[in-house]
C-alpha cells in the first residue's frame, strides 16, 4: 500500500498541475492565433499540438496522483 502524501508533496503537485494547466491554455491560444491568422507553418502547428497532448497526459497523471483511490 502506498503511504499517504505529505501536505508539502500535495502542495508541490498542485503547483506543478497549475503550471501545466496554464501552459496548456497558452498553447491553446497560440494554436488558435496561428490558425486564424494563417501565418503559422504546418510543422510549427504540429509541434504545438503535440506538446499540448503531452501536457494533457501530464495533467491527467498529476490529477490521478492527487485524487485518492476509492474502491467501490
Amino acid at each position: 500500500m502506498i503511504p499517504p502524501m505529505t501536505e508539502a508533496e500535495e502542495q508541490s503537485l498542485r503547483a506543478a498541475l497549475a503550471a501545466l494547466i496554464e501552459e496548456h491554455r497558452d498553447l491553446d491560444s497560440a494554436i488558435l492565433a496561428l490558425v486564424t491568422t494563417g501565418s503559422g507553418d504546418q510543422l510549427q502547428l504540429t509541434r504545438l499540438k503535440k506538446r499540448k497532448l503531452q501536457l494533457k497526459d501530464q495533467i491527467a497523471r498529476l490529477e490521478n496522483e492527487l485524487l485518492p483511490n476509492i474502491i467501490a
